[in-house]
């Protein structure tokens, strides 16, 4: 292909890929990079979290309120991705990454043995939180899904149909490669704020583990940093793909994550 996995540097080539929809010759309809996305990694999530909370009975004699939600949390995170598969079919993983180093170590490794980082730090850790906490965090964790599901499924919708009853209020610039770009409804909110919605639950797990430790506040941290650095480099893509027509609708949607702030 050209562009990315061609750049020449053969130690980028290498992290970023160079096939696009890797797929067996005699499989044509499966495509290694949407399974791995979805299946290994997320699953081994949930496995070792549920691993995490029975060792935790197994050491502390019982469950702690902070490891159930952890669990919830999490495990209805992979559920939600699985159950709206089709949405992730037109994200950046799928349509403009290739399928290297990154993607496969992020799906098969990093995803599964350091997203589980609250539930492991829980096993030895209880923060004994409150009923009110535990609450507090159960609405934070539901703004943030709220967010992330709303905004997703309006663009996903979108994308199928414009005209469909849920979306044809919308309104939207037409590029002149005959893109829409949403202006209104959550997309008219901020350029990326389903990841600000994404980012906000990533929040409440970590806080499910007290203030006593930096540790399981690393997913907060290095989700805060992935997600700029991914915006960053969506933002230069389109530039390049959109032109003027990109700078006329950053004008229109003028904050990337949270609206009037940033």
């Amino acid at each position: 292909r050209d562009g990315i996995g061609n750049s020449g540097n053969i130690f980028y080539d290498f992290f970023i890929g160079r096939e696009l929809n890797p797929r067996p010759s005699s499989l044509s309809n499966f495509d290694w990079k949407e399974f791995c996305e979805l299946r290994p990694g997320l699953i081994g999530w949930v496995l070792l979290n549920l691993g995490m909370a029975s060792k935790q009975y197994q050491k502390l004699g019982y469950v702690s309120g902070s490891m159930i939600l952890v669990n919830i949390f999490q495990n209805f995170y992979v559920w939600d991705a699985l159950f709206h598969e089709r949405a992730i079919l037109t994200t950046m993983d799928i349509t403009t990454d290739g399928f290297g180093f990154m993607l496969i170590f992020g799906d098969m490794a990093w995803v599964p043995f350091t997203y589980s980082l609250q539930a492991r730090y829980l096993v030895d850790y209880d923060p004994h939180l409150s009923w009110l906490s535990l609450i507090a965090v159960v609405i934070c964790n539901f703004i943030g899904f709220k967010i992330f599901r709303g905004a997703n499924r309006q663009k996903d919708v979108f994308r199928r149909d414009h005209s469909a009853e849920e979306v044809k209020h919308l309104t939207f610039i037409e590029t002149k490669r005959g893109t829409k770009l949403l202006t209104s409804g959550w997309w008219g909110k901020a350029r990326k704020i389903n990841y600000t919605g994404d980012w906000i639950m990533g929040l409440s797990w970590c806080i499910l583990c007290g203030f006593k430790s930096i540790v399981p506040y690393y997913y907060a941290i290095y989700f805060a940093i992935l997600l700029f650095h991914r915006s960053m480099r969506d933002d230069h893509i389109c530039q390049g793909k959109y032109g003027d027509d990109w700078k006329e609708y950053k004008k229109l949607v003028p904050y990337l994550f949270i609206p009037g702030l940033i």
